[in-house]
C-alpha cells in the first residue's frame, strides 16, 4: 500500500499528529503511518513511560506526580514541538493535535469506548481488565485536569482535528486507509498552495 509519492512527504517536511485517549490505537496507527509514508516516528507517550520507568514509578504513580509537577508535561510537549519543527515526522501523543495545531499539516484523533480501550491495555500490559479500566479512568481524569490547567486545552473539544476515527468500529487496516486518504488530500492542498 506504499504511496508512490512517499518521498514528497519528507521533502515537504510534512508533520502528522495522532492523538487520542489511552488505548485508542494512536501509537499503532502512528507507527504504520510513519512506515507507510517514510517519515520519522516520535511518541510522547513512550517518553512519558520511559521517564516513569527511570524513576521506578508505575504509569499511574508518574501520572499523579505530573499532577503536581507541570514541568514533566511541558518538557515532553516541548520535545514533541522540537521534533515537529524539523518536519518529516508523525508524532503521537494524547494532546499532540492540540500542542502541534500550528505545525501539523494533518491532525488525526482516535477514540473508542473506555471498555474497549481498557481491554486493549489489559492485554498489552498483562493486567486485569478491572485494573486497566480503573487506570484508564484515573489517567483520563488527571490528564484532562492537567492539560486544562497547563495549556487551557479542553480535551473534549475536537474541532482542531482534521479527521476523527472510532477504532472500535474500524480495524487497524481500515483506520490506516482512512488516515492515509485524509493525509493525501491535505497534502495535495498544501502542495498546490
Amino acid at each position: 500500500m506504499t504511496d508512490s509519492n512517499t518521498s514528497k512527504y519528507c521533502e515537504e517536511k510534512i508533520v502528522i499528529a495522532v492523538s487520542g485517549p489511552p488505548g485508542s490505537g494512536k501509537s499503532t496507527l502512528a507507527k504504520l503511518l510513519a512506515k507507510e509514508l517514510q517519515l520519522r516516528y516520535v511518541s510522547s507517550g513512550a517518553l512519558f513511560r520511559r521517564l516513569a520507568k527511570e524513576r521506578g514509578m508505575s504509569l499511574l504513580e508518574f501520572t499523579k506526580l505530573a499532577e503536581k509537577d507541570y514541568s514533566i508535561d511541558r518538557m515532553i510537549d516541548n520535545e514533541a514541538r522540537k521534533e515537529a519543527m524539523k518536519g518529516c515526522v508523525v508524532v503521537d501523543g494524547h494532546i499532540a493535535g492540540w500542542i502541534l495545531r500550528d505545525l501539523a499539516h494533518v491532525k488525526v484523533y482516535l477514540y473508542a469506548p473506555k471498555e474497549v480501550r481498557a481491554s486493549r491495555i489489559a492485554a498489552r500490559d498483562c493486567k486485569s481488565l478491572e485494573d486497566a479500566l480503573r487506570d484508564v479512568i484515573e489517567r483520563e481524569r488527571s490528564e484532562s485536569k492537567r492539560f486544562k490547567e497547563i495549556y487551557g486545552i479542553d480535551v473534549s473539544d475536537l474541532t482542531v482535528f482534521d479527521v476523527c476515527i472510532n477504532t472500535a468500529t474500524y480495524g487497524i487496516e481500515e483506520t490506516l486507509r482512512i488516515a492515509l486518504e485524509a493525509i493525501r488530500e491535505a497534502t495535495r492542498k498544501k502542495l498546490k498552495d
